[in-house]
């Protein structure tokens, strides 16, 4: 029979704290697939209205599925957060763009119409699982010459990055990460990120002593509010001698989980679900991997072909922050001020950190917010790069703006 395509909304997203990875993180003696649960747990109690019974499927993200973050976790995760057994659930992984693409796939199955609602989001505990565990890169990548050495380390992608865009400097690549930290510490001294943060109980242990008690995070750990750019001048270039990619321009190793409500229009509706964003268009593309950053650049070009817009119709933009370069080279290309209003309202992962296979979701979670508050912008996107050469891209139609139909 024929199908009809529906239009699929983002009902929802909460996120943990982000932390520091490693062993003075906040996280070091949580489990991963633990902080996955608490935000689906969070996600349900937010909205009553979605009876866990009609959740069709549960896709969960993670880069190196391994350990803790292995098993299945879209399922594992599903029954540790108390949903009935009957739900089913996945992993996935495309690394930086996994909880983005477990949304794009939720939201294909949604549109076809084989789910209503699905719960999408991703987790990367980078302090217990370093970024590359357990991976073994076929040795032909790099002797039969397919990519250089570079692509398998993104650090020096960023330097490669730099070297086509000659006139990103690290100047302007610090001044950027400086707006990031100053656009963040105002996002919270304003109240704009607490609201979809779920706060999470750690145990707090001394190498000495042993357990010293526990604790509850409720705010990110990587956030430096005051950062200058005399504070970032001198940090090093670990990745090329008189490089231009630091510690201080570049989001941190990090650990944390997103978790998000993806739903059919109409279900969100009938069951009386908030309406925050309307999908419009995805697209996903592949670029060198020695330059991976440049990614969300033809992944924007086709996500806003197949809309059927341009960029100007963009008015909010929320662009992952891997590494300053990387926004940089997006802003420049589509001429846009390094400054620019509309881009990363909240700041970015530069501030708030970067663990791989969750940030998809923070990025539509803020832009959800701004949507909520300027019921002007009718059109945004979340846009991504991602390893080893691809870019991702979701464009969002905000349900506040006259024209789009309105929300609930």
């Amino acid at each position: 029979m024929p199908r009809t395509v529906r239009d699929v909304v983002f009902v929802d997203g909460v996120r943990t704290p982000f932390g520091k990875a490693g062993p003075k993180g906040i996280y070091h003696e949580t489990r991963a697939d633990d902080l996955v649960v608490k935000a689906i747990r969070e996600l349900l109690r937010r909205n009553p209205g979605l009876d866990p019974k009609k959740i069709d499927e549960v896709a969960i993200a993670a880069t190196t599925q391994i350990g803790d973050q292995g098993l299945t976790l879209g399922r594992t995760a599903g029954i540790l957060a108390g949903l009935p057994q009957s739900v089913p659930g996945y992993s996935i992984d495309r690394m930086c763009a996994s909880a983005l693409t477990a949304v794009t796939t939720a939201a294909g199955s949604v549109a076809f119409g084989a789910y209503d609602a699905v719960i999408a989001g991703g987790v990367e505990h980078m302090g217990r699982h370093p970024m590359g565990e357990g991976v073994d890169p076929n040795p032909r990548f790099v002797s039969d010459k397919l990519v250089d050495e570079s692509a398998l380390f993104m650090g020096m992608t960023a330097e490669n990055l730099h070297d086509r865009y000659p006139t990103i400097t690290k100047q302007r690549a610090d001044e950027y990460a400086v707006r990031s930290q100053e656009k963040a510490a105002k996002a919270y001294a304003n109240g704009k990120i607490q609201q979809d943060l779920v706060p999470i109980s750690v145990r707090n242990t001394n190498a000495e002593v042993g357990e010293t008690g526990w604790g509850l995070v409720t705010a990110d750990e990587p956030m430096r509010p005051g950062t200058t750019l005399e504070n970032l001048a001198g940090l090093k270039t670990p990745f090329r001698v008189h490089g231009r990619v630091t510690a201080g321009n570049a989001a941190g190793l990090n650990d944390g989980a997103t978790a998000s409500i993806i739903a059919s229009e109409e279900f969100a509706r009938e069951h009386d679900l908030p309406v925050r964003m309307r999908l419009v268009s995805y697209a996903f593309a592949g670029v060198e991997p020695e330059v991976m950053g440049y990614g969300p650049i033809p992944a924007t070009e086709k996500a806003l072909a197949k809309a059927g817009l341009s960029i100007e119709d963009i008015n909010l933009f929320e662009i992952n922050e891997a590494f300053a370069v990387q926004v940089l080279a997006f802003l420049e290309h589509y001429g846009i001020a390094d400054d620019d209003a509309r881009v990363n309202q909240y700041g970015g992962a530069i501030a708030y950190g970067h663990p791989l296979a969750s940030s998809g979701v923070r990025l539509m979670t803020q832009l959800a917010r701004q949507f909520e508050e300027q019921p002007e912008v009718r059109y945004g996107l979340t846009t991504m790069c991602v390893g080893f050469g691809m870019g991702a891209t979701v464009i969002w139609e905000n349900p506040h703006h006259k024209d789009a139909g309105g929300d609930k």
